[in-house]
């Protein structure tokens, strides 16, 4: 399992952050219980090992005019990889198609697509996506409210699952922001018994890590 690779001081970090992504190197430092040098190393290797992929702003989409929300499910009519990939690439150019998945089963894709009002949706609807090569058909559905919104992955899960081969890993906090999250037992870097595998880390900075 991937989680697996990492040591507990690093999991607690990955919890910490998607939490709060804004939240300084010296209060991340603070939490984990670890000081701040050795902290902003292992969040620079976790960038750079893809494990942070980018830090940006939760935006509400209805206070910002969108207000429609609608999946889009979309069939081809063929599979072939160079078509699938033709298809994923007309959706990374489209604005209102946020989020694009390919599934497998009868719909070849699932899209979630943003738009001010219904009558825009329905133009890029009938003028772009019905219109797009090798697509077949196109089934839609608005979304009435959304009930449940989390980024990123379940780290108590993660928890759960390491903790059946002996090794723990961090509780995640939820996104609280009235709520101050209980710490967790700091974590020593002597204590790690794999030493600090961030130590040699490249281009290491002081101060804020994003």
């Amino acid at each position: 399992m991937a989680g697996s690779k990492l040591d507990p001081i690093d999991r607690h970090i990955l919890a910490e952050l998607q939490a709060d992504g804004r939240m300084t190197n010296v209060e991340l430092a603070k939490r984990v219980g670890i000081s701040a040098p050795p902290c902003l190393r292992r969040v620079r290797t976790l960038e750079e090992a893809g494990y942070i992929r980018g830090y940006h702003a939760d935006i509400d989409a209805r206070e910002m005019g969108f207000e429609v929300q609608v999946f889009a499910m979309v069939r081809l009519l063929s599979q072939a990889e160079s078509d699938l990939s033709t298809f994923e690439g007309r959706c990374r150019v489209w604005p209102l198609v946020r989020e694009c998945h390919m599934l497998n089963g009868e719909i070849d894709f699932i899209l979630k697509c943003v738009a001010p009002d219904l009558s825009s949706f329905q133009s890029f609807l009938t003028g772009e996506l019905l219109k797009a090569e090798n697509v077949a058909s196109v089934k839609t559905s608005l979304v009435i409210r959304c009930a449940k919104d989390e980024p990123g992955v379940p780290f108590d899960v993660l928890e759960t699952r390491l903790n059946k081969t002996g090794e723990s890993a961090p509780r995640a906090r939820r996104r609280d922001p009235g709520k101050k999250a209980t710490p967790l037992k700091p974590f020593r870097a002597s204590e790690n018994k794999m030493g600090d595998p961030l130590r040699h880390a490249r281009g290491a900075r002081q101060g804020r890590h994003f």
